[in-house]
């Protein structure tokens, strides 16, 4: 017998169910004096940062920067040396397995390969983390999935398709759908535009500025592209050899005089992109 779908306003979306409530008093992350070390390797030393409700903050840095593994640390999937890492002003390190299952629902993740299950079709892709809940009848999972690649703009038809079928930039999308499936309030991107032509790319853009704006969302993401920086981030976090040398605004960013942010926006391509937000000039350029 099939569990009955829980009660909501007939009124509002049936994915209304999931999300808890807001908790806008505190920061939504909080890393303290966070270290990473790998043996003699350090990889973050001593970054402290916080990130409030509703904002997109973008981490950027070069090779071996820590960013990533910044992202991951943010999301569970690893653990810093020393320091902390407080989501939903829970710490990830110490707080018990069952209490970091619980939040980690209220959070999505887009991996910049997409990270779908090949040997499953779109429409489980989607379904998985619903029917893993053990809470929704089907009736009720099938209307959140076609409601979620509405939201992203897959065509229903495509429901049926397996990963193996898709362009990259559908890949992109069905992703971006399944982070989204559980309502969550945090979404983490890692490289959300790589692999996709100009035109894709300005198109996921608009996408992931239109769902920021419809659905509340804090957004984290890790990104080496200018355009899609400076198209979406509300602030930007620029870490160089493990430390993190500023964290503002791109017009606030571009001004602090430091090599590795001349070097990133001071090419053609970030000229451009600095002229198209209309942000102050590379410090000494």
């Amino acid at each position: 017998m099939a569990p009955p779908r829980p009660a909501r306003d007939p009124g509002t979306p049936a994915s209304a169910a999931i999300r808890p409530p807001r908790t806008p008093e505190r920061p939504v992350i909080a890393v303290k004096e966070l270290w990473t070390e790998f043996a003699t390797h350090v990889v973050h030393c001593g970054i402290s940062l916080e990130i409030d409700a509703g904002e997109i903050v973008a981490l950027v840095g070069g090779s071996g920067s820590g960013k990533t593994t910044l992202l991951r640390q943010m999301v569970g999937l690893e653990r810093p040396s020393r320091g902390s890492v407080e989501v939903f002003g829970i710490n990830l390190r110490e707080a018990p397995p069952a209490v970091r299952a619980k939040i980690r629902k209220r959070w999505g993740v887009l991996f910049q390969e997409g990270a779908l299950y090949s040997a499953l079709p779109v429409y489980d892709n989607l379904a998985l983390p619903l029917r893993e809940l053990r809470a929704f009848d089907e009736d009720f999972i099938r209307d959140l999935v076609l409601l979620k690649l509405d939201m992203v703009d897959i065509e229903r038809r495509h429901a049926d398709r397996m990963p193996s079928e898709l362009s990259g930039g559908m890949v992109k999308r069905v992703a971006l759908a399944r982070a989204l499936v559980l309502e969550p309030e945090l979404l983490f991107l890692d490289e959300p535009t790589a692999g996709l032509d100009p035109d894709r790319s300005e198109s996921f853009v608009r996408l992931l500025a239109s769902l920021r704006e419809r659905l509340e969302l804090t957004v984290v993401m890790v990104t080496h592209d200018l355009d899609t920086l400076v198209s979406l981030a509300d602030r930007v976090a620029v870490l160089f050899m493990g430390e993190l040398i500023t964290l503002g605004t791109v017009p606030e960013v571009v001004r602090v005089d430091h090599p590795f942010i001349r070097s990133f926006f001071g090419g053609d391509r970030g000229r451009r992109a600095l002229n198209a937000l209309g942000a102050a000039t590379v410090a000494g350029n």
